[in-house]
């Protein structure tokens, strides 16, 4: 089959993802990407920049996740495209396109609000990896549990032999968003502990410019030699080899894409105790940090940001400092782990298995969410000209076709 994955496509965590779903599927299958953004960020770069891989043509809407319509219909035309797959669609008319044009449509489930979810019965397949987008989305008849994994050959163990005296170093990757990520909470806790240890922070942003209220926090370590900053795009593997444990307190996360990496790297990993990241880390493997409070999140999603209790990650993290040998055994417990459950190679082989056995929906399972879903973008959109003709266009459609 010719299969379109829409999607960012940039080096972040959401376009390894897409890139994680067409590694799976080119095994057997003709894909596609259409770049709906970031080539200002790869259209250079030999990892992002490939012949399957079509820059999605600029536009000026003011939606989330924007989509030059035109562009994206000459695109699924030209490729003769047979399935598409969106990661993080928050515009539906893209959808219906695909619909309209009797393209089979599924979605990597990562974004949703409670006004939303009802809307995914728009798509004839879903792919959720992790349990608590499978719970959410279990009433869809072709809703699949995809397991998530890695790149088992590309992320694995450094060797490298440490000195009695070398520091313990707890690595963090921040990537472009330091304060969803917990890094704020990281640097404080660390400043905490006693004991022979370092902290290296990975972000793709100014981590000053992000914490602006713990730039003289941060100066006083770095001065002190105690932390790092690594502030650059790095592809991966990543940096995860510069590290001894793997320091991860993300506030919301929709997969928790690093947490496998580190396992995978033979990293422990500390994390907050709610899921997704509960899914992955037990004691055997890491530690698990309180949540002290949850709140919504100011757009609307579905699932709680948590805090989560620093004095019990200072807690968490000075375990490892007073008592090394834990890392040793957890690193090779952490890599065994990686292997049983989180071997792409092998979890890949259920999405091929997905692709090959959902079929289109009928227009009677599929009829209620594509109305609810028009409407919904009829009244956020109706109110600009050309996006409110676009969705009066594609209600035109005839449903009993689609």
């Amino acid at each position: 089959m010719r299969i379109g994955i829409v999607t960012t496509w940039f080096e972040r965590g959401a376009s390894y993802v897409s890139k994680g779903l067409a590694d799976a599927l080119s095994t057997e299958h003709e894909v596609f990407i259409y770049a709906r953004g970031g080539e200002e960020y790869a259209q250079n770069d030999s990892t992002w920049s490939l012949p399957n891989v079509t820059w999605g043509r600029r536009t000026r809407l003011s939606v989330p996740t924007p989509i030059h319509m035109p562009d994206f219909k000459k695109w699924l035309m030209e490729k003769k495209i047979e399935v598409v797959i969106f990661n993080e669609q928050h515009w539906w008319p893209p959808v219906f396109l695909c619909l309209k044009l009797g393209v089979r449509v599924g979605t990597y489930v990562d974004y949703y609000t409670e006004e939303t979810i009802p809307f995914f019965g728009c798509y004839d397949f879903l792919i959720c990896t992790t349990r608590r987008h499978w719970e959410v989305f279990g009433w869809h008849p072709q809703a699949r549990y995809v397991p998530w994994g890695t790149d088992l050959e590309l992320l694995r163990p450094q060797t490298h032999e440490k000195e009695l005296d070398d520091p313990l170093v707890f690595f963090h990757s921040a990537g472009m968003s330091p304060q969803r990520k917990g890094t704020d909470e990281v640097i404080q806790a660390f400043s905490r502990i006693e004991g022979n240890a370092r902290l290296i922070i990975h972000s793709q942003v100014s981590t000053r410019g992000a914490l602006p209220g713990l730039v003289p926090l941060i100066d006083q370590m770095i001065a002190l030699g105690r932390m790092e900053l690594i502030e650059r795009t790095v592809s991966a593997p990543g940096l995860y080899h510069l590290g001894d444990v793997y320091v991860y307190p993300s506030r919301l996360d929709g997969l928790g894409l690093t947490i496998t990496e580190a396992l995978a790297c033979g990293l422990p990993v500390i994390a907050t105790d709610a899921a997704p990241m509960n899914e992955f880390i037990d004691s055997s493997v890491g530690r698990l940090v309180k949540v002290s409070k949850t709140y919504a999140r100011s757009d609307g999603y579905y699932w709680p940001q948590t805090e989560c209790d620093i004095e019990d990650l200072a807690y968490q993290m000075a375990s490892y400092t007073e008592d090394p040998q834990i890392v040793n055994d957890q690193r090779v417990m952490a890599r065994c782990r990686a292997e049983a459950l989180y071997d792409w190679s092998l979890n890949g082989k259920e999405l091929l298995r997905t692709i090959d056995t959902c079929h289109r929906l009928s227009a009677s399972e599929k009829g209620e969410a594509i109305q609810k879903a028009l409407a919904f973008e009829s009244e956020r959109m109706g109110r600009r000209p050309f996006i409110g003709s676009l969705v009066t266009w594609l209600a035109r459609t005839d449903m009993g076709h689609l």
